[in-house]
């Protein structure tokens, strides 16, 4: 397509600047976020995850499912909208984001200042606290035994970050399969989101010790200046006051910590 005569590209590309006039101005990366496609007359917008977090989202054959899809799922059919999975490394997400490849990060997103200077966000809609397990026949039994030891995280989330500021020797990961690196001896605890230690502890035979690593608030990632920030945020406090966030997490088995 790149081997055409220049006056039918010249014809093209005045046919492209009369299109984008007849659009209007003030196309920012916000405009540009809110209209990702259609499907049967209602906007898509395409949604960045990585579906390796149960119970929040992972892979039920070749579907995503989980607490964030459900709510996500929700708030879009709130506002009359579709949404399109596309799946990736966590790592992946957050960049996409920002990048205007994808409108929403949706990935056990924890709001932080540095990700606040790179995204916008809705308001939280859960207290998550980070998880310390170990096997059964380890001698770690609070926080404070992990010094000098190693442990395993996945890459580019807040428990990587955490651990590596407070001097802890970290194996990091880029899918959530933190557990292979702890059951092999090759570290010896995983800092993992609680819910999804408990579910993948109690799968593996591991435990969950009762002292966290962390607490911190999950919410859904926009570019900044995302004109979908305040719709999401407003749909998402109406759900979080009718109780069909807490619904939700109780669907799941999961107990419900507000932020």
């Amino acid at each position: 397509m790149r081997k055409m005569k220049k006056f039918l590209a010249a014809a093209l590309a005045l046919t492209m600047v009369l299109a984008l006039a007849a659009c209007g101005s003030g196309n920012s990366s916000a405009d540009t976020n809110t209209a990702s496609g259609s499907a049967e007359g209602k906007t898509v917008v395409t949604v960045a995850t990585s579906p390796d977090f149960p119970p929040f989202e992972s892979l039920d054959g070749s579907e995503v499912v989980g607490i964030e899809v459900d709510i996500l799922q929700a708030i879009t059919e709130k506002l009359g909208m579709e949404m399109k999975l596309e799946q990736m490394d966590f790592e992946s997400v957050i960049p996409g984001v920002q990048a205007g490849k994808f409108d929403i990060g949706m990935s056990g997103i924890t709001i932080t200042e540095d990700r606040q200077k790179n995204c916008d966000f809705t308001q939280p809609y859960f207290l998550a606290s980070q998880a310390i397990v170990v096997t059964p026949d380890s001698d770690i039994t609070c926080k404070a035994d992990l010094e000098g030891k190693t442990v395993s995280v996945q890459t580019g989330t807040t428990a990587e970050e955490y651990c590596m500021e407070n001097g802890y020797e970290v194996l990091a990961f880029a899918a959530n399969n933190d557990a292979a690196a702890l059951t092999s001896g090759k570290a010896a605890a995983w800092v993992v989101d609680n819910e999804v230690g408990v579910a993948l502890a109690q799968q593996q035979g591991l435990v969950v010790l009762d002292e966290a690593m962390t607490s911190e608030p999950y919410a859904f990632a926009f570019a900044k200046d995302s004109a979908l920030t305040a719709q999401f945020d407003e749909a998402l406090g109406e759900l979080l006051a009718d109780g069909t966030v807490a619904a939700i997490f109780e669907k799941y088995g999961v107990l419900y910590v507000a932020p």
